[in-house]
């Protein structure tokens, strides 16, 4: 007895003196390298594999989707033997934007990492909470399956070109401080197949394009940041536009950049003082009473891109997984009336300041 009561104060006192992790650091110059670099990351705090793109039914209707997957190194004494410790989260977010329903359709999910329930792999693309998958075949293609109440996706994502790394060789800054950063790259202008269902409807076969964002980071947002507005879009043609801004709290731009890679390949690279997003229609949640710029003009160097919305209520509350609620929303790139491509708009930090 005296010997169990000594071990569980063993026990205790490691617990007491458990110390937090170090997360590696995002350093300038390290390139990136696949396929390695698909797979996670999990020496460093945040983590996501974001997928979003336009689609049409048979008959011609529109629908956009997004399926996330977030790894999150917790604070969670790393030497912790206990199978239980939970080390890694992983949090998986899905939507639906229906213009026939006028909002989004959308569940999400967390669980703690382990015992072949949740996980995400390192040396490529293979992620898995409960029966949602994100995995990376050997043709390079991504099989994404989300099964739930509210919806079902089984999609195909095949690339049609080289991975555009984002920043320098993949180093991409969110501030004027080097260590406000991330390691970043984005696959756009994937063929999509597969098909897709609500609640209440069959799964209904749907053809498109899509953009798959990797990024992982342990100190993205500098102090005093409000949250962000982002747009990948593929463009008519083959080309692939991303900007965003980081934001400050109060208002201005605290940070900003864009990556235009046209339809010959050719990539030209942002300054933040080249890169400007200006509201020009706003939309206000009935649930949140946030007010979101919906409609959004995008200056990158002397090009303009009009960001329209295929529908306005693109809301997501994620409050029960990341504890944020964001908009994210499919939308239709124009200038002067004339549609260039098609893509996402993301805007975070509008409900309360975002926290990674």
């Amino acid at each position: 007895m005296r010997a169990a009561l000594l071990g569980l104060l063993l026990l205790i006192c490691q617990w007491c003196h458990a110390e937090p992790p170090q997360f590696a650091a995002v350093t300038p110059g390290a390139k990136l390298s696949f396929p390695r670099d698909y797979g996670a990351h999990p020496e460093f705090r945040t983590e996501w594999w974001y997928a979003t793109g336009w689609v049409e039914t048979p008959d011609g209707k529109p629908l956009g989707f997004q399926v996330t997957f977030f790894r999150s190194r917790t604070e969670h004494d790393p030497k912790n033997p206990s199978a239980f410790a939970p080390r890694q989260l992983v949090i998986g977010h899905a939507a639906l934007s229906d213009p026939e329903l006028g909002r989004l359709v959308h569940d999400q999910r967390s669980a703690r990492e382990g015992f072949g329930l949740a996980w995400a792999r390192t040396g490529n693309t293979d992620l898995k909470l409960d029966d949602w998958r994100m995995v990376r075949e050997s043709s390079g293609s991504y099989r994404v399956t989300i099964r739930s109440s509210e919806l079902t996706l089984e999609l195909r994502l095949q690339p049609t070109q080289p991975v555009l790394v984002q920043g320098e060789g993949g180093y991409s800054r969110k501030g004027a401080s080097p260590q406000h950063a991330s390691h970043y790259y984005s696959e756009p202008q994937l063929k999509v197949s597969g098909s897709v269902g609500r609640t209440g409807t069959a799964p209904v076969a749907v053809t498109g394009s899509a953009w798959l964002d990797h990024e992982w980071s342990s100190e993205a947002l500098q102090p005093g940041a409000q949250g962000w507005d982002w747009v990948g879009a593929n463009l008519d043609g083959g080309g692939a536009l991303m900007a965003f801004q980081i934001r400050k709290e109060g208002g201005g731009k605290l940070w900003a950049h864009a990556t235009h890679r046209d339809a010959a390949g050719k990539i030209t690279r942002y300054a933040p003082d080249q890169v400007v997003f200006t509201p020009v229609a706003h939309w206000t949640s009935p649930r949140t009473k946030a007010v979101y710029p919906v409609s959004m003009d995008v200056a990158t160097g002397a090009l303009r891109w009009q960001l329209r919305p295929l529908q306005q209520d693109q809301e997501l509350d994620s409050r029960r997984s990341t504890g944020a609620v964001y908009w994210e929303g499919a939308v239709t790139v124009t200038r002067d009336g004339k549609r260039l491509g098609r893509g996402y708009l993301e805007m975070t930090g509008y409900v309360r300041p975002m926290k990674l």
